[in-house]
């Protein structure tokens, strides 16, 4: 590992608190130090307080902060004389130091101190650093980790044994770190847990936690324990319907939705068919805290029942009459041979989370086994953490979830108009979205873990299922589908219309529906909350005009087609809509001379023709799309079959 500090990078941070936050992201940057909050820094410093006394502040991370993109303030303000006071205290309890730290902060908007917060408080250094190097977690988590730590470290690490966090850990600490430390000692490692690295510069801090990690690394690498080969696999053709049907079962073990990704990489692939990989995988995280994104163990196979029980056994081990309730007992990383790892959570970012720290975990075991065998902590330690009051408040910050969080939307026509706005709004509302289109500006169209954009052609038969294949492999099954697609030729009377332009209409505006909502059915029927269809159809369908006739029949035949499907899927809970909206201008339908064009031949400005209807008003992309939101939502849950204009009120429609 090396130090990837700049003099000149330095230079954009001012004071020792601007130092803190470059150090800390400089340590973000590498995620086999920290992973998606994880670890924590501090800074002490001499400030001037109101009444123009002198008073030492103890800056540390805050709860809910990352170290990669910290800002100054992401520290907590604490007064380190309090923390200190606090630590010569007898006992304290997990909510009242909460309450103590919080009291004594300088900044009532800071975020809640670091659990850690005592013991920074009592190192006696300016800086400190905390972070979970994988590699010192996988030497700790073996056997006889506490002795090859000595070996490696010798008097540069105090070292102390497995403690749960909060104020029994830094009072440990701070006894033994008196005892231990001498004259050249530069770290402490907490067994499996982390490691610490302290200076009287952000520099130095920084640094001495680089040279201690690269120390483990040079003693994994010396062990043929650094990079652990895994039988060489090749990915096979992975069912996306028994993905869907996994998902299912695990959303209904989680009591709502669930995103499901599988991530289909050779490292997991092998690790899911490692010969031990029952053993060596149900031992438990790599470190306690990951308990709260992973659960203890993952599922191995598909037997989300099976899963479900073990659970609720484990619960009721350690519970032992304790007033706690049971968390959801869904799993949240999921091996098997047919297709290697698969990870769950309530969003797509939840999702990633869980891919991130198991990949990472992947490696731990890997290089525990080949230093003779991981060894996790015992069942009642990750308990305690994963029930463990502190913990659980840090998920219950995001407060109450968006309406679509854990389903997933699937957009045509998603690069322009109504279909780009659809995406956007249903974003908003919490869903993971996939977005087709002819347009490759649809892969870009969003750079967010919760959104596909795929390039596919909605009459190409084999890029549509291949399409679903994609969707349903990156998010675990479709909910919503929004059918978005469509074409309006050239003006021509049904005379002049013929047949190639006329099956061009129809096959993207009606048989490439009719083909997605086929092929999409068996997992609209598995979705956790009833599927849901919204077809855009248009003004043309209950008052067509002339000149429009393919168009006008496509989206006619479409409107059968999606009454029909309301009749015949109700008894599967997926509901099937239509709205009908009518001079969007601002879909590509209507370029700035087409609209000037039928302005003039009605007579008006342009002004006024965005307005033509009853109701005088504009109607934007944005309004059908929220509209088709909304539709998919608990507001229009018991409606099924509907056809809905959004036209702002025309006159032969009404």
């Amino acid at each position: 590992m090396r130090s990837l500090w700049s003099d000149d990078e330095a230079k954009q941070y001012t004071g020792d608190l601007g130092l803190r936050v470059y150090s800390s992201r400089l340590l973000g940057r590498d995620r086999s130090l920290v992973l998606h909050g994880g670890g924590n820094t501090s800074v002490k410093i001499r400030e001037t307080n109101l009444f123009g006394e002198e008073e030492d502040i103890l800056y540390i991370k805050g709860s809910g902060w990352d170290l990669e993109t910290i800002e100054p303030q992401g520290f907590s303000p604490v007064r380190l004389a309090h923390v200190r006071r606090l630590a010569a205290l007898p006992k304290l309890s997990d909510p009242e130091m909460v309450n103590q730290l919080a009291t004594h902060m300088l900044r009532a908007s800071a975020p809640a101190p670091s659990i850690e917060t005592i013991l920074h408080g009592c190192l006696p250094y300016k800086y400190v650093d905390h972070t979970h190097a994988d590699s010192v977690v996988a030497i700790t988590d073996t056997r006889d980790g506490q002795a090859r730590i000595r070996e490696i470290y010798g008097d540069l690490c105090v070292v102390i044994p497995y403690l749960m966090p909060g104020f029994d850990l830094a009072q440990f600490c701070a006894r033994e770190f008196a005892n231990q430390r001498r004259e050249g000692t530069i770290g402490m490692v907490l067994l499996n847990h982390g490691i610490f690295s302290f200076g009287d510069s952000g520099r130095e801090s920084y640094e001495r936690m680089i040279d201690l990690v690269s120390r483990a690394e040079d003693y994994l690498r010396k062990h043929r324990a650094w990079d652990v080969p895994l039988a060489a696999v090749k990915p096979g053709a992975i069912d996306p319907f028994a993905q869907a049907q996994l998902r299912r079962g695990i959303s209904d073990a989680a009591g709502g939705p669930m995103i499901l990704k599988t991530c289909a990489d050779e490292r997991g692939l092998g690790f899911a068919r490692h010969p031990q990989v029952a053993l060596i995988s149900q031992q438990g995280p790599a470190t306690p805290d990951h308990v709260i994104r992973t659960k203890r163990t993952p599922l191995l196979g598909a037997d989300v029942g099976g899963y479900v029980e073990a659970y609720r056994r484990y619960f009721g081990d350690q519970a032992a009459g304790a007033q706690q309730t049971m968390l959801d007992p869904a799993p949240r990383v999921v091996l098997d041979p047919a297709f290697g790892l698969a990870v769950a959570g309530r969003t797509a970012k939840d999702a990633g989370i869980v891919e991130d720290i198991y990949a990472h975990t992947i490696e731990v075991i890997l290089r525990a086994e080949a230093l003779g065998g991981f060894r996790a902590l015992p069942p009642p330690d990750i308990f305690a953490i994963e029930y463990w009051d502190l913990e659980q408040a840090k998920l219950k910050q995001s407060g109450k979830p968006p309406v679509y969080a854990g389903e997933v939307a699937f957009v045509t026509g998603a690069a322009s108009g109504i279909g780009k706005a659809a995406v956007a709004s249903f974003l908003a509302r919490g869903a993971a979205v996939v977005g087709i289109d002819l347009d490759p500006g649809v892969e870009s169209l969003h750079a967010r873990a919760d959104f596909l954009g795929l390039r596919c052609d909605v009459t190409d038969a084999s890029a549509l299922l291949q399409a679903l294949c994609n969707a349903v492999l990156r998010f675990g099954g479709i909910d919503m589908l929004v059918l978005n697609a469509g074409i309006f030729a050239a003006s021509r009377r049904i005379a002049d219309l013929g047949a190639e332009e006329w099956r061009r209409v129809m096959n993207v505006n009606l048989d490439a529906n009719q083909s997605l909502m086929r092929d999409c059915h068996p997992y609209l029927k598995l979705a956790p909350r009833g599927g849901r269809v919204v077809v855009i159809g248009s003004k043309n369908v209950p008052a067509p005009g002339p000149g429009a006739a393919a168009y006008s029949a496509s989206k006619a035949a479409l409107n059968q087609l999606a009454r029909v499907a309301a009749l015949e899927w109700g008894g599967d809970g997926i509901r099937v809509n239509t709205l009908h909206p009518n001079a969007v201008f601002d879909t590509g339908l209507w370029t700035d001379e087409v609209l000037a064009q039928r302005a003039k031949h009605y007579g008006m400005t342009v002004a006024e023709y965005r307005t033509h209807n009853v109701l005088r008003t504009e109607v934007t992309s944005h309004d059908v799309a929220e509209l088709a939101a909304e539709m998919c939502g608990p507001l229009f849950a018991k409606t099924t079959g509907a056809q809905l204009p959004v036209d702002g009120g025309n006159e032969r429609v009404i």
